[in-house]
């Protein structure tokens, strides 16, 4: 925690008509084809919140949004089309119905692949050459100009729909994590600078949402101007240790955050075999290192400093510059990896031949759960997104009381604690 970050968090929540407990933000986090889990979460939000007596349908229930990797690109999608009210959160459950791998990723491939490494290695060589990664996701670009409304989110912006949209990329020039912010001009919040972190202030664009959601050795770098100079991004889960900070510096107090984290990753890979791990086990550890979810321990840090501050004396606590923040997180009850084991044949075939030739799709040996989790993040296809939104739904609905109290205006912090810089 820094003083600055106290500081602003409470001029800005002073100085912003609707900041503070009567604005929500909302948080997240990334993970590729599994972040389709938040739509579903969102889509049963939307049920819930219109359910209630005197909400308007016009209502979009998020002032300010922020967003890492695919999260980013979900965050984008809500904010341009905040202007519908709470229809936007059902929209991005129909968008993730509706996608394919096709349109996200190409890998050009020939069906005799999977034969055998060598000229599994060969097909990724030409790739890499062509492309600066394994993948080409110019099918992205394409797919992401066509649904993202970056004209509704300057609309929303200035009818005051939404305070900020705020994406989040990991600099391979800098090795600095950069949150890109686009917000109304006469909004007091002011960009920040601490160590490995950063802020700019700037229109988002497709060109940061391919940033964004750059997945290493997968997705290639994408190069954005920062400070007068060109520099090359990559994934914002990278180096991401902070998540709820974005929310905080913009004066939010009630913080809605969607992970996509799962329990017990390592009970999927079965007993110790004593056999050495294959392409896929590796590969599944670095992702899961990748997408490493620091959402837990960002929150219970918040915890900790809270409960510092309510042992203070009453008449030193009242003097701080320091306002409690509300924190609601919600992620996935089962794995994912477990989930994405039950649709591997769904993957493309050019990618599951390649990835089969290099032994980096093993579903055979122990390292079945480890090849699934690689699986999951490149899993673009109906049938896993279906589950994952279904899932996403369940979890929201099990968690509807805890989470119509947090969303309601009116009503008080379920556990008070403090912003984190």
């Amino acid at each position: 925690m820094s003083l600055d970050t106290l500081i602003s968090h409470t001029l800005i929540r002073d100085r912003v008509p609707g900041a503070g407990q009567a604005g929500c933000a909302l948080v997240l986090m990334g993970g590729g084809a599994r972040t389709a889990y938040q739509a579903g979460v969102l889509k049963a939000v939307a049920t819930m919140v219109a359910r209630q007596a005197g909400v308007s349908p016009a209502a979009f229930p998020f002032r300010w949004l922020f967003g890492t990797s695919a999260g980013a690109l979900n965050a984008a999608f809500l904010a341009g089309r905040s202007g519908d009210g709470l229809q936007a959160l059902p929209a991005l459950a129909a968008f993730w119905s509706e996608l394919r791998s096709g349109q996200v990723y190409r890998l050009d491939a020939p069906p005799w692949v999977r034969a055998n490494r060598l000229l599994a290695g060969w097909t990724l060589a030409r790739q890499v050459r062509r492309h600066r990664a394994l993948l080409d996701t110019m099918p992205l670009v394409d797919t992401l100009h066509r649904t993202i409304d970056l004209q509704g989110l300057e609309r929303a912006l200035k009818s005051r729909q939404i305070d900020v949209l705020g994406v989040t990329a990991s600099s391979y020039t800098t090795g600095e994590h950069w949150t890109f912010c686009q917000t109304r001009e006469d909004h007091p919040a002011q960009p920040w600078h601490r160590p490995g972190r950063r802020a700019s202030f700037q229109p988002v664009t497709i060109e940061h949402l391919m940033a964004s959601s750059a997945i290493p050795f997968l997705f290639p770098a994408v190069s954005l101007w920062v400070e007068g100079r060109k520099a090359h991004f990559g994934d914002g889960s990278m180096r991401q240790l902070t998540p709820l900070s974005p929310a905080i510096h913009f004066g939010a107090r009630r913080i809605l955050v969607i992970g996509v984290g799962q329990p017990q990753r390592s009970g999927l890979v079965g007993s110790d075999t004593g056999d050495e791990p294959t392409a896929g086990t590796i590969a599944g550890h670095a992702m899961a290192s990748v997408f490493h979810d620091t959402l837990q321990s960002d929150v219970e840090q918040t915890q900790r400093v809270s409960q510092t501050l309510s042992s203070l004396p009453p008449e030193l606590a009242a003097a701080l510059p320091y306002r409690p923040v509300d924190v609601l997180a919600i992620q996935p009850s089962l794995s994912l990896d477990e989930l994405a084991r039950k649709h591997i044949r769904a993957l493309p075939r050019a990618t599951r031949h390649t990835l089969v030739g290099l032994g980096a799709l093993d579903t055979q040996h122990s390292a079945a759960g480890s090849a699934a989790a690689l699986a999951s993040y490149l899993l673009f296809e109906p049938d896993f997104v279906q589950a994952l939104v279904a899932l996403g739904e369940g979890d929201a609905w099990r968690r509807h009381e805890e989470l119509m109290a947090f969303l309601q205006p009116q009503a008080q912090p379920r556990e008070a604690v403090a912003p984190v810089p």
